[in-house]
This record gives C-alpha cells, structure tokens and sequence, in this order.
C-alpha cells in the first residue's frame, strides 16, 4: 500500500480546521495527522516533533502570521512542503509564502480538486498556485502601468481597503476590526502613500474602478 501524505493544518477557526481535516481525510492519499489553531512555540513544536509531508497554513493565523511561521518551519523540519491558504486572491500575499519557503498556495474559496492537486503537487516538489492567483496575475500584467500597484500593501491594509470599499468609515472598521480609530486612520494613510494617491476621493476611486478584486 502507497505510503499517505501526512498532512498537519494550521488555522485559527476550528470548524474551518476541522472541515479541511474531514475533507482531506475523505481521501485516502492523504492522513490529517494534527490541527494547531495558532503559531504559539508550542503548535510549532508539534510539526518539529511530527514532521508531517505537507502544512496547510492559514496566512492570517496568529500570533505569528502565516507569512512569517512558515520560515520558522522550513527551519524546523527542512523536509515539510507548506501551502498557504487564504481569503485574499492578491498574487502579492502568494509571492510572500512562496519567497518565504511555501510551495503552494490556494484561496478558500478554491474547489476541493484544487487543494487536492496543490498536496500532491507539493509534496512531489513541485511548485502549485490555483487558478484564482493566476487570474488575477494575468489581470495584473495587462493593467496600465500607472494603475497603483495594490501588491506594496501589507494584510492588515488590505483587510482595511476591503471596508473601505465597502463604503465604512474609519470609526466602522475600527470596531469591526477591533482596532483604534487612530490605527485605521495611520493604515489609511499610508495606503493611500504606498498606492501613490492623493486622498480618501481618489482612493475610493481606485476600489470602485481597478479591476482588482478586493
């Protein structure tokens, strides 16, 4: 019998955790072998300890984000292949993972054939990116090149440009995303910097108008 791919799952929602673990052990190439809801030194103990194949890793856990516990990772268990998986379907945040030693990266809202292909693909040392990615990286490269370049914002700031373009205001997205009023306003700040744009008008603009989906 075909050795199965051992698969631990990082994210911090259980019932998405467990979903993906009920899901991926449907299928018998693949055992769920664990499922840490954070990046705590403890949870990353546990891949040095069971050295699973593959980490499924949610780039938005904490404390540690996904982007930054997959270098700690590689340097604890060099051999385990790592997908990153997110709501976000920005190239920018699967270029991150992957310059950060991730092989793979897949949207939530990819099919299950997707995450199936990506754990295989992975953990033959293939490089795997889904079909939502590529899209959006296509959309990118055909985009005038004076269009600002959304890629130079961090998660935290694209979480706010989605409110934004969802017509709230800074006080709204400072309780939905239990920030202070003054973190909203600095991160607005400096998007409206990084995307080379001369205020709130032009933003709200920009999201209402680019292409890019948010």
């Amino acid at each position: 019998m075909t050795k199965k791919i051992t698969i631990i799952i990082f994210d911090d929602h259980n019932l998405v955790a467990e979903m993906w673990s009920d899901l991926i052990n449907s299928d018998e190439r693949f055992s769920v072998i664990g499922i840490c809801n954070d990046t705590t030194e403890k949870s990353l103990e546990v891949v040095k300890t069971k050295r699973p194949d593959v980490v499924i890793m949610d780039i938005n856990i904490q404390p540690l984000s996904g982007i930054d516990a997959t270098k700690l990772i590689k340097k604890y268990s060099p051999g385990t292949k790592i997908i990153g998986v997110s709501m976000h379907n920005q190239p920018s945040f699967a270029k991150r993972m992957l310059k950060n030693g991730a092989l793979g990266y897949v949207t939530k809202s990819s099919q299950k054939a997707e995450m199936f292909e990506a754990l295989l693909s992975v953990n033959d040392n293939k490089i795997f990116v889904c079909k939502e990615i590529q899209e959006n990286l296509s959309k990118q490269v055909f985009e005038d090149d004076e269009t600002p370049d959304i890629s130079k914002l961090s998660e935290r700031e694209i979480d706010i440009l989605k409110e934004i373009k969802e017509g709230l205001s800074s006080k709204e997205i400072a309780e939905k995303l239990f920030l202070s009023v003054r973190t909203v306003e600095v991160h607005r700040s400096n998007i409206l910097k990084k995307l080379n744009l001369k205020n709130t008008a032009s933003l709200l603009k920009f999201v209402h108008n680019s292409s890019l989906d948010i």
